[in-house]
């Protein structure tokens, strides 16, 4: 019996940490548990036959947000939100909130709400925010500087020098990237709110490959028009590191395609190089692994495909490894598009 006890302390100081809250059909509170009251500070005698919009600050009232989230519920089954909430004393905390419609005979019943207090994960981020804002700012001074004395270069040498027009691409990849950076930190637009034309993200990462001569060996075989949605820089430093791996296992041209589908995009890059060896196929995108196939003077780190794995993911994409030993390795990842 005291392991059966123990386990069930444990269970309920865990519950705690979570505001569980029933609501009726209307949205009016039924039950409320213990980790509610500590949250949001009311006793179940003083909130149950409230509304649960008692919770949202006046102007998320005004909008309806409550009852949006409650239709958003009913509609899908469960919705989430992130978002000021108001304690019974008015303080206010940031939460993160998921709402799940219960179902019985009639239809919806009620619904299942459970809050989770994270606003320390939300001053954590504002902090970044800051940093990102003057990171931003300091990099773009010296970014345009470097743009101003290549451009007076090209007056004494010309436009032909293959050098000098690299670095003209690359310069103008560096105030794209700090531009980027300081229109999210100063708009406080998350990345995965962005849209943009994955083919010219996949044309300028091209630009920073740093393997001599990578630049000519990397062919476009066609680039079709297609915006997604989701962190522009993430995806620019996947698309590198895949045509990074490739100059330095190949010794051949890189062929790349941008194809666009009814609802997904994908971006191919296939090289003629030495190959992954079957059994590290499946690993291969693991932090730290190089394969069996790979030689110290080859550079890498092996966490370049494990960047490029995790990027995809976070954007609900897919990523498709395909090689032969000797032959080449053609690397697919497939995006899904904005809207």
């Amino acid at each position: 019996m005291k392991v059966r006890t123990d386990a069930i302390e444990a269970w309920e100081q865990h519950v705690a940490l979570f505001a569980i809250v029933k609501l009726d059909s209307s949205g009016f509170v039924r039950e409320w548990n213990v980790g509610a009251e500590d949250l949001k500070g009311y006793s179940a005698d003083e909130i149950i036959g409230q509304h649960f919009s008692l919770f949202y600050r006046a102007v998320d009232r005004e909008n309806r947000l409550p009852d949006t989230l409650l239709d958003r519920a009913r509609s899908d089954g469960s919705v989430e939100d992130h978002g000021w909430r108001v304690r019974k004393d008015g303080s206010q905390f940031w939460a993160h909130v998921t709402i799940t419609a219960i179902h019985d005979d009639t239809g919806v019943g009620g619904f299942v709400k459970i809050v989770r207090d994270i606003t320390a994960e939300k001053q954590a981020q504002d902090e970044q925010v800051s940093l990102q804002r003057t990171f931003a700012h300091d990099l773009i001074s010296p970014v345009t500087a470097l743009r101003g004395y290549l451009d007076l270069l090209e007056d004494e040498i010309g436009t032909d020098n293959r050098y000098l027009r690299l670095a003209l691409e690359t310069s103008e990849h560096l105030a794209a990237m700090a531009g980027a950076l300081m229109a999210d930190a100063v708009s406080g637009m998350r990345d995965d709110e962005r849209t943009f034309d994955v083919s010219l993200v996949v044309r300028g990462s091209a630009t920073v490959v740093l393997r001599a001569g990578a630049e000519e060996r990397i062919h476009f075989d066609r680039l079709d028009t297609a915006t997604v949605r989701g962190d522009v820089l993430a995806l620019r430093r996947a698309f590198a590191n895949v045509l990074e791996n490739a100059a330095r296992y190949s010794d051949e041209n890189i062929h790349v395609e941008v194809v666009r589908g009814d609802d997904t995009v994908s971006v191919t890059v296939r090289d003629a190089g030495r190959g992954i060896h079957p059994d590290d196929i499946d690993t291969i995108a693991a932090p730290g692994e190089r394969g069996r196939l790979a030689e110290p003077e080859d550079g890498g780190t092996g966490l370049g495909l494990a960047s490029v794995a995790a990027a995809v993911a976070e954007h609900h994409g897919a990523l498709e490894i395909d090689s032969a030993i000797g032959v080449g390795t053609t690397i697919t990842i497939t995006l899904p598009l904005a809207g």
